[in-house]
């Protein structure tokens, strides 16, 4: 087994490259490698045209009108250019004169043109989309595929003679390019020995302005025309560090097919062959030749080798893989080092020196000592530890570095009866404490190690020290932190439940009250975003200690966390009533807070919880007096609110109102109904707001403005908001079925863009119902663009392109509804009811309805009046230029039934008389 043991392991070793694969790794990075050996020249048959940053300086931003494209090919076939490739995206139609234009070149130079094709991956990773050239072109010109396969290291090395798109083989730019048969060949290597920097390039600019230079580079010439230019993106990674723009990869290729160097792997018999030769003759020389000849051997064999591989590359399109042979050297140049180390002769002297190296490197002190207890090694460890250098202490009594004299029973415990102890504990070691002394007569605590064993001479012991002081400080500071707050000093959360249970303790035993306040900053968050965290800090610093001054002893103050405060009073030791306390401190913030040579003015709102109306626990009053803080800061902010059972009682309803919520959406229970929204001039129906309702099954219609803020504001608003969006898109889908183009509107909740794609969800919507884009709106509010504008905008983009229109509802209510208007895609607004209500009455709203309507006629958005109740506010919205409305002079929301029966059944009719 001995004998064969070198040769497992090279077949392990190659086994376990061939099973990871990573052999394929090294065969790139060699035939990479030879390719840098190997530097050639491009044949200069082809000829890159470029969009480079020139080109786009002089003539603009990309995408460039096709009639450009047009010129350039006129330009091409008087310069005398044989066949030209355009590596650009002719898949979508631009301005139809453009098209016309450049359809037009490719019948005139005769269909020497070739277009590309590619696949293109879709965003949710479906199947991939193919881009073709529009048909026009594509009867007017040569197809052909530009996809290339990026490799799992980010390189490009093979380019496809050929690929499938949908049912038809398609041959690659650059076979066809060369003029050669596209028959199913698999991929080949792009022969990167070429020169990037050899093949010719002109500008695409100085082309269509007839430079003669560059004209002259083209004649009898095969063109590439594609963009190099940094900004456009098109570039890939080839081998030795390499990056080439699209164009010149295509180029690349093409020169490789011109002159014959499409390179293909060789086969594996000749590896193996290889491996079994380089095998035998390891086995046969193993025991009867000396290492070094075996080293020169191996080495030699993998030269020649990599040396013959390289010759076949230059000379022929063939690549030879070498990496497993390379391997199978490297594994028996291991076994050969592993097969002449003298492991025991290196593991004696790693047992010589491994205390030695280990005492001297320690950071700690290590201490060892002879049966008298007299120091015979000290490491540069002590020294640090207790400023003695080795000379000093060697050949001393241990206990010179107690802080006690030596005739203290503690001290000889520490090194006598300690180390000894140490051989009756399981592991041999013991650890104790004591003080010990620097050279400077410094006393601090020292952590020591003791153990103890049979040497050569005689019994030995020894101890690795520890300087704990800064442990001891530590375990002090971790303590202060578990009980106090680091930034104010007053007791943290936890001290003050402490506190707070141990009162009511006592409170229980003599039937007293404990109150507890909340005290939370109102504003304090604009202190921090204004004047930064540290002006923040060292306002709650000032609170806290205006907070000690008012309390003056009788309260124990605490931070709970952020800009919330608490105090808990024991009412029985206060004889100020519990209101009156609450309220001074409350007041006691009226005066501006001084930190440094700034005034802050802070006020402070206060919730009281009293024990025990207010709760029978330290929980039940942290939780009761957060309640009553909430409520001081909804309604009384600078004062304070005491709780009380009705203030629980109205969460408890909400919590209660969220749960028939989720019942209702199980049982469907809502419905949506839907107000008509005219045009102003006639009346004539356009479309139709959809709105929810809640039939509850025992209070009958509930009220939107009862349920909807707890909707928005709890986990099922996306579930209803979605069910909202597929209902009124069905129902819109029947009426366009039926003959009716009623366009829906829809209002968006922020929940359906904080998850999801909200645009894909519109389209899958528009697929599964099939109703036209344009009959579907949906409305958004300020609220909602209030979220990422950047990621917004993405979404109302993608939406407009479907087709959707979109509408800024309640516009007006804002404080920047006009920026909205400039910086998202709208479709049209709807004037806020409260200035339609009184337009008539109030001459500022009939000022803002009139600017509102000019602006948008301006910008080109439609207007839709909301709260319209009477024919003479319509007739004066008419005379200001709006052409739709809403409101309960034309109709009230109503269910489906009810709509078609009232607006309709009543237009068919029209229609059918017509």
């Amino acid at each position: 087994m001995k004998r064969y043991r070198p040769h497992i392991l090279v077949v392990i070793a190659l086994a376990v490259v061939l099973s990871t694969g990573w052999h394929g790794s090294l065969r790139n990075a060699l035939t990479d490698l030879r390719f840098a050996w190997e530097s050639r020249a491009a044949s200069g048959n082809v000829v890159v045209v470029a969009i480079d940053a020139p080109s786009i300086d002089r003539i603009g931003v990309w995408p460039w009108p096709r009639s450009l494209h047009a010129d350039l090919l006129h330009r091409l076939e008087a310069a005398g250019a044989q066949d030209v490739a355009f590596d650009i995206d002719f898949s979508t139609p631009s301005d139809s004169a453009s098209d016309d234009a450049f359809l037009t070149a490719l019948r005139e130079v005769g269909g020497s043109t070739i277009l590309p094709s590619f696949k293109q991956p879709t965003p949710n990773g479906g199947a991939a989309h193919v881009n073709r050239p529009l048909k026009p072109f594509s009867n007017q010109s040569w197809p052909a595929v530009v996809n290339v396969a990026v490799e799992s290291d980010g390189l490009v090395r093979r380019y496809p003679v050929g690929e499938k798109l949908g049912d038809a083989q398609m041959p690659s730019m650059a076979v066809v390019l060369a003029g050669q048969d596209a028959n199913r060949r698999p991929p080949f290597l792009i022969d990167f020995s070429i020169r990037a920097a050899s093949i010719p390039i002109v500008s695409y600019v100085d082309v269509l302005r007839g430079d003669a230079a560059a004209l002259d580079k083209l004649r009898d010439k095969k063109v590439i025309v594609g963009a190099t230019a940094l900004e456009l993106g098109d570039r890939f990674s080839v081998p030795n560090g390499r990056i080439v723009a699209g164009p010149v990869l295509q180029a690349l290729a093409t020169e490789s097919v011109l002159q014959s160097r499409m390179l293909r792997w060789t086969s594996n018999t000749g590896m193996i062959m290889g491996l079994g030769l380089i095998c035998l003759l390891m086995m046969y020389s193993w025991r009867r030749v000396a290492p070094g000849v075996r080293v020169a051997i191996l080495v030699a064999a993998g030269a020649g080798i990599e040396s013959t591989a390289a010759l076949v590359q230059e000379r022929w399109p063939l690549v030879i893989d070498t990496s497993l042979f390379h391997i199978a050297i490297v594994a028996y140049l291991t076994a050969i080092a592993l097969d002449e180390i003298d492991f025991r002769s290196l593991l004696g002297r790693i047992a010589e020196s491994r205390f030695h190296r280990i005492a001297m490197s320690l950071g700690d002190g290590l201490v060892c000592t002879d049966e008298d207890h007299r120091i015979t090694v000290w490491n540069p460890g002590a020294s640090a530890i207790f400023g003695y250098m080795p000379t000093e202490m060697i050949g001393r009594p241990f206990e010179t570095l107690c802080a006690m004299p030596t005739e203290d029973c503690s001290k000889t415990f520490a090194i006598r009866d300690a180390a000894r102890q140490a051989l009756l504990v399981p592991g041999g070691a013991v650890v104790v404490e004591f003080e010990g002394r620097r050279k400077n007569g410094e006393t601090f605590p020292v952590e020591a190690s003791f153990s103890g064993w049979q040497g050569t001479e005689g019994f030995q012991y020894g101890a690795i020290l520890r300087d704990i002081s800064v442990r001891k400080r530590e375990a002090e500071r971790v303590r202060y932190l578990a009980e106090y707050d680091a930034l104010t000093g007053l007791a943290n959360r936890n001290t003050l439940h402490a506190r707070l249970a141990s009162l009511l303790t006592v409170a229980q035993r003599r039937s007293s009250e404990v109150a507890l306040l909340v005290l939370g900053l109102d504003g304090f968050q604009q202190i921090n975003d204004m004047l930064g965290h540290a002006i923040g800090d060292l306002v709650l610093r000032a609170v806290a200690e205006r907070l000690r001054t008012e309390a003056d002893g009788r309260a124990v103050v605490a931070r709970l966390s952020g800009d919330e405060f608490a105090m808990v009073l024991d009412c029985a030791a206060s004889d100020e009533p519990i209101a009156a306390f609450a309220e001074r401190i409350a007041r006691a913030f009226e005066a501006p807070l001084v930190t440094g040579s700034r005034q802050h003015r802070v006020k402070i709102s206060v919730g009281v919880a009293v024990y025990p109306e207010g709760g029978q626990s330290a929980d039940d009053l942290l939780s009761n007096g957060h309640l009553a803080l909430s409520r001081a800061k909804a309604t009384r902010r600078g004062s304070h609110v005491i709780f009380e059972n009705a203030i629980r009682q109205e969460l408890e309803s909400r919590l209660t109102l969220e749960s028939e919520l989720a019942l209702a959406a199980d049982r469907g229970e809502f419905e949506l109904f839907y107000q008509p929204q005219v045009r102003l001039i006639d009346g004539g129906l356009i479309g139709a707001e959809a709105l929810i309702r809640w039939r509850h099954p025992v209070r009958g219609y509930v009220s939107p403005g009862e349920f909807m803020p707890v909707v928005n504001t709890s986990a099922l608003s996306e579930r209803i908001a979605n069910w909202v969006m597929e209902t009124a898109g069905r129902q819109a889908r029947a009426w366009e079925l039926s003959g009716n183009a009623v366009r829906v509107a829809i209002n968006l909740s922020p929940s359906q863009l904080d998850s999801g794609d909200l645009a894909h969800s519109v389209a899958e919507l528009l697929k599964a119902t099939g109703l036209t884009p344009s009959l579907l709106e949906i409305e958004v509010t300020e609220d909602i663009l209030l979220h990422d504008e950047g990621r917004v905008l993405d979404i109302f983009k993608r939406i407009q392109q479907l087709g959707v229109r979109i509408l800024f509802d309640d516009f007006g209510t804002g404080y920047a509804s006009l920026s909205y208007l400039k910086k998202f895609p709208l479709d049209g607004l709807k004037i806020d009811r409260s200035f339609v209500l009184d337009l008539l009455a109030d001459s500022d709203d009939a000022a803002i309805v009139g600017s509102t309507i000019g602006l948008s006629r301006q910008l080109g958005l439609t207007v839709v009046a909301e709260g319209i109740e009477n024919r003479a506010t319509a007739d004066f919205l008419v005379s200001m230029g709006c052409e739709e409305g809403q409101g309960y002079f034309f109709g009230r929301p109503m269910p489906a039934d009810a709509f078609e029966k009232q607006f309709l059944v009543n237009r068919l009719e029209t229609v059918s008389a017509a």
